[in-house]
């Protein structure tokens, strides 16, 4: 298990003021757990990416609150901004050691399959993580995954091939499959593949001009009308008065009005 400490200050701001903490490049935090007070908490940013790139939301964390005791937590609900992906906040929870508690165990793929080396398979992983119960001090980094049983396309590796102490609660299920290697594709596969996704980009690209011609800049005049098309009628200009028509202006053309 990786060791890793973080410090950080109690927080007073809360709500939407959290912004000023982000300003000044800090992560408000909120420390939760079974039987303990919700705790705000902030930590410099850098900091905070440093312990979080070690620790990850499998390892446990020697939290200090204003130097005080450390006690261990688990980094949990993470939460980032959508255009820039920078972590914005983030909830620690406060595990105890007579209680189990449930979290997410990393796969981690090693060896080397003969269905992949030999035949040219494609290696195909359903899973990079384990959902598991287990107490805090049994909790592991992560579980090995040996892909060397895979030598032939119709193997397959379960939840239940994998070694994991006996200490540790799967909550998955057994039957769940983790990896297995499928046969290279075709040429024929290939075009095909390719094709489509050629298709898909013309698509895309036809919808973008679709939308471009829709939506025409601001200031730009609108295209003219259709030749045959009527153009719409002028509007007399404010105030004034629209002139009257002699009945030989009004008839139509080729007509001449009856004479009483």
């Amino acid at each position: 298990m990786v060791k890793v400490s973080l410090k950080v200050n109690k927080r007073e701001i809360t709500g939407k003021k959290t912004k000023t903490l982000r300003a000044k490049n800090q992560i408000p935090l909120v420390l939760y757990g079974h039987g303990f007070k919700p705790e705000n908490l902030d930590v410099a940013k850098n900091t905070f990416h440093h312990v979080y790139q070690k620790a990850g939301s499998s390892n446990l964390v020697d939290l200090e609150i204003d130097k005080q005791k450390p006690v261990k937590v688990l980094i949990q609900e993470i939460q980032t901004d959508p255009i820039s992906d920078e972590i914005i906040h983030a909830d620690l929870y406060r595990v105890r050691k007579d209680r189990k508690l449930r979290t997410q165990i990393p796969l981690h793929f090693t060896g080397k399959s003969k269905a992949v080396e030999d035949k040219e398979g494609n290696l195909i992983t359903h899973k990079d993580s384990v959902e598991v119960e287990v107490l805090p001090d049994d909790l592991i980094d992560e579980i090995k995954v040996d892909i060397s049983p895979l030598k032939a396309f119709d193997d397959t590796i379960k939840i239940s091939d994998l070694d994991i102490p006996s200490t540790i609660e799967v909550l998955d299920e057994k039957e769940d499959i983790v990896a297995n290697v499928t046969p290279p594709r075709s040429e024929e596969e290939l075009e095909a593949l390719e094709e489509e996704v050629e298709e898909d980009v013309e698509a895309v690209e036809v919808e973008k001009e679709k939308k471009e011609g829709e939506e025409a800049p601001e200031g730009e005049e609108a295209t003219p009308a259709e030749e045959g098309t009527p153009a719409p009628a002028e509007e007399a200009p404010t105030g004034a008065q629209p002139q009257a028509q002699t009945p030989e202006q009004a008839a139509p053309e080729g007509q001449q009005p009856e004479k009483k």
